[in-house]
């Protein structure tokens, strides 16, 4: 990564939109790991739902990845971080 030569200032409007950002991602994975849970509970007292909840569970690793990989973007365009 190339990481900016000079010092990076941030407003305070651009503070509390990654605070938000950051608020918004945690809530989606917190939402992501809910299922993961849930899903685990229903194995547990209906087996039978074996193929539903693979479903469910296999969804949600990639879900977290595209919310962290979109707040990071974000995160390394606004302080001007480069992937080289």
């Amino acid at each position: 990564m190339a990481m900016p030569n000079n010092p990076v200032t941030l407003s305070a409007q651009q503070i509390d939109d990654l605070s938000q950002k950051m608020a918004k991602m945690r809530h989606d994975i917190n939402n992501h790991l809910s299922l993961v849970v849930f899903a685990i509970e229903v194995l547990r007292t209906k087996p039978e739902m074996m193929d539903r909840m693979t479903a469910t569970l296999s969804d949600q690793p990639q879900k977290i990845m595209a919310d962290l990989a979109k707040f990071s973007s974000e995160l390394e365009q606004l302080l001007g971080i480069r992937r080289q």
